[in-house]
Order: C-alpha cells, then structure tokens, then sequence
C-alpha cells in the first residue's frame, strides 16, 4: 500500500512554500532532499519546497509508485491556504493590500531600473524590498515619508523580525534609490544602522572530493556539465548559456559573454575537458546551446543541474551540503595552492575587485599546513 503525503501551502519568509506531511519514512525523506530548496520546519513538523508549477509537478514524478499526494486542501480551501503560516519566531507579516498609487510608484520604479540595465535578479529583488516597504506604510503619503518613519521601519519590522543583514541592506538600498530617482526626495538613509557585512570563507572541497563527484555521473552531459564548471571556474548561470561557438578548442580557451557585471571574458581550457568536450558534442552534437535541455535549441535548466550535483554527491557518498559554486570556489582554492598568481585568479574568476579574490588565500591549506603545532614539541 502506498504511503500518503498531505500536501498544504504555507507562506515562510514572505515566499509561498508546498509543505509535506506525512509520518517519518527514511525513504520519502531521502526523495524529498533531492529537491535543492527543500527544508525542515520544526515547528510545524513538515518538509517543505518552493511553491511553483513546476515543483508540484516534479513531486507527482519523484514520488511516483512511492507515495500517494493528497492535495485536496490547496485546491479546495484556499481560505485554509492563507492560514498555513510557518511561525517564524513570531515574524510580523504584511498582508496589506498595496493601494493604485502604492502600484504605479512600484512600475515606474521598476520602468527605471530595467532604463538603467539592472539585471533582471536586481531588479525583482529591489521591486519586492520596495513593495514590503510601501506595505508597512500603506495609509501614509509617499510625499509625508521621512528620515523617521525610515528608523521605525527598521526597528519595528526588520530587526524585530531577525532578518538577516543581506536583507536589510536590499531594502535600504532599494529605498535609496526609490526616493532619489522616483520622488526627488533625499532620505537619510545613513539613519538607518547598517549592519556589518558578514565574512564568510568560501566553502571548499579537496581535490579527492571533486574527482569522486566528477567521476560519479554515468551520463555523459551530467559528466561534462559538472566537469566543466570545476575546469574553468564558472558560475551555474555562465554554464547553461554557453554556446558551441564560445569553446576555441585550438587556442584551448573558453569565452564567457556577458556574465556578472555584463562583462566578457576568456578562461583557460585543458586539453583533458578539450577531450571530454569532443566526445560530448560527437554524441550529443548541440545545436543554439552547448548544453541544451529536454526541448532542442533551449539551455539547459538550472535546477535540473543543481539535481545532477545532488545525485552525484549521493553516488560519491559526500555528505557535504555541497553547490554548483563549490565547484567554483574549489577551483579558485585550487589554483592557489598550486602556485598561481592572485591577479591571473581575478581576470579568470572576473572579478571586479581583487579584494574578492583575495579571501582565497584565508582557505588555501598551502601555507597553512606546513605550521608545526607547538603541541608537537611537548
């Protein structure tokens, strides 16, 4: 007899989510943990993923012939839907409806972030800052705004809430330049304690780990994807919209085009992925995308990829939460360690500022472990 999965919506951190019920099966989890965004809410006692077309889609795939999924509770009650609240230590929620003015300042802001060519992912983030902003003030003018209703906003919905510092510093932004550019107004937004940015390290793999992973796919395009990423350092997004053209086999180099900061690059290709590469277009032979999906002439998907890394970990039996930019942080990490220099480093990674390179060199064991411990000597 098939298990049953109750499936419910519920809303955790401002974002719709599919939560799953059902009593504790080491299987059903293990299904459940190949989706990349799935997490565990303690305080219901569910699993839940990102609410989408294409999730609830995917959960009818993955649990097929494993469990049943009863969904009746989204498609009957959407009252019961709105009530499904993960209880995040008590986060104040904005529910309010954003008035026609509150919507025409929002499209007008959005009409000058794409004028200004901000990427789509800035401009999405910025517009919702803007929208949770507007919300908490909704009976309020924008033109009666000021330095103070800023502190307010701060002190009553973001810090009281916990939201991390990456957070705050988005809306404030978005704020900024919503006053500035839109409404001729100049806030204060130095009011405004920004919180120090955090300094994490890279996460890292060793070399042993990342020729398990590589080796672990049997499907050559799974193989070849991954291999890929680690061989020249790229990011998920550069990957999947590589083309055919942009791989100079004879120069042994790879043209990025447009990536973070619209910028073009090359990066150096070894004559082991050259080979890889051959034998994946001799068999695959892509056509508009080096990678393309199920349907031809389309890039790959990205969470599809992110599926092929989590597979891959399992069959390597790596219990890392390991991502696509692991790969990329490893080769950075790599490349240090083997000798070369930081500046070369910067213009293959492309980053802007050679600060950002620069934190490598705090998760390079190179140095590091040629220190005798004086634990050692006692």
């Amino acid at each position: 007899m098939l298990k049953k999965i109750e499936v419910k919506t519920l809303v955790y951190k401002n974002e719709q989510r599919l939560a799953l019920y059902f009593p504790y099966n080491e299987e059903l989890v293990k299904l459940i943990k190949s989706f990349p965004d799935a997490a565990w809410s303690n305080s219901n006692k569910c699993w839940h993923i990102a609410n989408g077309r294409n999730n609830m889609k995917e959960l009818f795939q993955v649990f097929k012939g494993k469990a049943y999924l009863d969904t009746s509770t989204i498609f009957s009650n959407k009252e019961e839907q709105k009530k499904q609240i993960i209880p995040v230590s008590e986060k104040i929620r904005l529910e309010t409806t954003l008035t026609s003015q509150q919507i025409e300042k929002i499209s007008q802001f959005k009409d000058w972030l794409n004028s200004r060519r901000y990427s789509p992912n800035t401009v999405k983030t910025y517009t919702e800052s803007l929208k949770t902003f507007l919300r908490f003030y909704n009976n309020k003018p924008l033109n009666e705004i000021n330095n103070q209703d800023l502190i307010k906003f701060n002190n009553e919905y973001i810090l009281k809430n916990g939201y991390s510092s990456s957070f705050q510093n988005q809306v404030v932004n978005a704020i900024k330049l919503f006053f500035k550019k839109i409404e001729n107004t100049q806030l204060e937004i130095d009011l405004i304690h920004r919180p120090k940015r955090e300094k994490k390290l890279p996460n890292v793999l060793s070399k042993e780990e990342i020729k398990q992973i590589l080796e672990a796919p049997t499907n050559l395009k799974h193989k070849a994807m991954l291999s890929l990423i680690y061989a020249c350092g790229l990011r998920a997004g550069e990957l999947i919209r590589l083309k055919p053209n942009d791989v100079d086999s004879k120069r042994g180099l790879l043209i990025v085009r447009q990536s973070k900061g619209k910028k073009d690059r090359i990066t150096p290709l070894s004559e082991k992925i050259i080979v890889l590469l051959r034998e994946y277009y001799k068999t695959h032979k892509p056509g508009v995308y080096l990678f393309e999906g199920q349907n031809k002439d389309h890039a790959y998907d990205l969470r599809s990829l992110q599926l092929v890394l989590k597979r891959a970990l399992q069959k390597a039996k790596i219990n890392k939460p390991a991502t696509l930019h692991w790969l990329r942080h490893s080769y950075a990490t790599h490349l240090l360690e083997n000798g070369t220099d930081l500046r070369y480093i910067q213009e293959i990674l492309g980053h802007s500022s050679s600060k950002t390179t620069e934190i490598y060199t705090y998760v390079s064991t190179k140095s590091i472990q040629k220190i005798t411990s004086p634990f050692d000597y006692l």
